[in-house]
């Protein structure tokens, strides 16, 4: 059933677009406008809004909090060296009444940095040269409680050329300087946040498991639902989307040959505390930003997939000496550590289980992770990225190195072509819909628990799911009318 509606929905999306001509077009653009045309067949609320606020810098940052990638902004409490921005660069931006450095005092100021696409090499699309860049995009929780970019620098190192983008600039250098940032969100999305991120290490905890759990061990029981097709859409992403001759490498400008870079950054970076939402949350410094419903709904979820795995976990190890002395577990964890995170020590993962506390928390990771966290930065791809401006998978021109040279001609000769953007809309099309045997987390149906217990310890997990999927909903309603 799952093949079926995965190869229509794929089908569907490629004959849309080439009934329309589209994906033989290599031109550019002739206006924006026409971008619709990509979406014709579907369209969603959400991809009407995107493409109608797109500009706005309130639609900007809202995107940093509840978009795509909402683990991307972190608070900033001393501006980077290699970003030069001070008082006088956004002052007109911050108004007379408080200056930059009472706003970092009082932490309203937030630092989105894409280091990581620093000398990564381009992809050639129709013939033509891609460019990258690695911006660093300064952003200012407002009296109103507005996320707002402030400055926008395209490279890591500051000079002449590359110039501090403002939001008091021309307007179309301002709105390119944006355009430029969310291309780097496109791909740090892509790669690192949804394919390393969820379904890498989802692979990894899937493999790990049936290599080194036995069918009758409960923490099996306990995962195995979550693991559910992991391999399949892996192997589907290897051969269709990331490997030679896939998807990428003709639309993406990390194709050919950059995702497999950028991967290895991430890994060489990667923490336990980026895994475990809690200590996301905390080591970002936004435990207290406003209208992060990332934050706020994916805590809620947290919460309920440990307290689920508290109690199984409590009721098979009666005491942490049984937890260290399990020693399929331990080869479990031993081997995830090894083979999935590479061994590395400074990345704060777990490579054995001491206690329960530990066994309980790290199940909990990997329960959110192979579902609620996948569904934050999956399910929305649609939504927000159809409309290719808000996230152009490549750039055909480099990043401006002067201020006021920037028109409407230039961002439409920068952007992706036709094709590109055609075959990008479809991909994220494909990505972003719910095949026919969708299971929600908590839907069960193959029972693994046979004991009373374990079965009254599921039946509370989904009724906790059912009240905060409630709760969100209510939000929603009172919060967007």
């Amino acid at each position: 059933m799952k093949d079926c509606s995965f190869y229509f929905s794929a089908i569907c999306g490629m004959v849309g677009v080439n009934f329309l001509g589209l994906l033989d077009c290599t031109e550019s653009w002739k206006d924006l406008n026409d971008i619709k045309k990509v979406f014709f067949f579907e369209r969603t609320e959400n991809s009407d809004l995107a493409s109608q606020l797109w500009m706005e810098d309130t639609f900007f940052g809202y995107q940093f909090l509840n978009g795509l990638n909402p683990v991307m902004i972190k608070k900033c409490l001393r501006i980077p060296d290699n970003f030069p921005v001070d008082d006088v660069t956004v002052s007109m931006t911050l108004g007379p009444s408080t200056n930059l450095q009472t706003e970092l005092q009082n932490g309203n100021i937030y630092l989105a940095d894409y280091k990581i696409l620093e000398g990564i090499p381009s992809n050639v699309i129709n013939g033509e040269p891609q460019y990258l860049a690695a911006p660093m995009c300064l952003l200012w929780k407002s009296p109103q409680d507005k996320i707002v970019p402030i400055a926008i620098q395209l490279n890591q190192t500051p000079g002449e050329e590359n110039p501090i983008f403002l939001p008091n600039d021309p307007e179309w250098d301002w709105h390119l300087a944006k355009i430029w940032v969310c291309n780097s969100e496109c791909h740090v999305h892509q790669i690192v946040v949804h394919f390393l991120s969820t379904h890498l290490f989802a692979e990894v905890f899937n493999i790990a498991t049936n290599r080194q759990l036995p069918m009758g061990h409960p923490i099996y029981k306990l995962l195995l639902p979550h693991l559910r097709f992991t391999l399949e859409i892996n192997t589907l992403a290897r051969a269709n989307l990331i490997g030679p001759g896939g998807h990428f490498d003709q639309f993406i400008v990390t194709g050919k040959g950059g995702v497999p870079l950028v991967i290895a950054k991430a890994m060489k970076i990667l923490t336990y505390s980026s895994l475990c939402l809690p200590d996301n949350i905390e080591s970002r410094g936004v435990e207290s930003l406003p209208n992060y419903f990332y934050r706020d709904d994916g805590m809620k979820i947290w919460q309920a997939i440990e307290s689920f795995v508290s109690n199984i976990v409590h009721y098979y190890y009666p005491s942490d000496e049984s937890v260290y002395k399990d020693p399929e577990l331990q080869a479990w964890v031993a081997e995830i550590y090894k083979e999935g995170f590479l061994s590395i020590q400074s990345s704060g993962i777990p490579s054995s289980f001491a206690t329960r506390a530990e066994l309980i928390k790290y199940l909990t990771m990997v329960i959110f992770t192979c579902s609620a966290q996948h569904a934050a930065v999956n399910s929305g791809q649609f939504d927000f990225f159809s409309w290719m401006p808000n996230g152009p998978a490549s750039m055909r021109k480099p990043p401006p190195t002067r201020k006021g040279t920037t028109t409407y001609q230039s961002i439409l000769e920068t952007l992706p072509t036709i094709n590109s953007t055609a075959l990008a809309a479809s991909v994220v099309r494909l990505l972003s819909t719910e095949p026919l045997d969708r299971r929600p987390l908590g839907t069960y149906p193959d029972e693994h628990f046979t004991e009373e217990m374990p079965r009254k310890f599921i039946k509370e997990f989904q009724e906790k799911l059912v009240e905060i999927s409630k709760d969100i909903k209510e939000r929603n309603l009172r919060t967007f009318e």
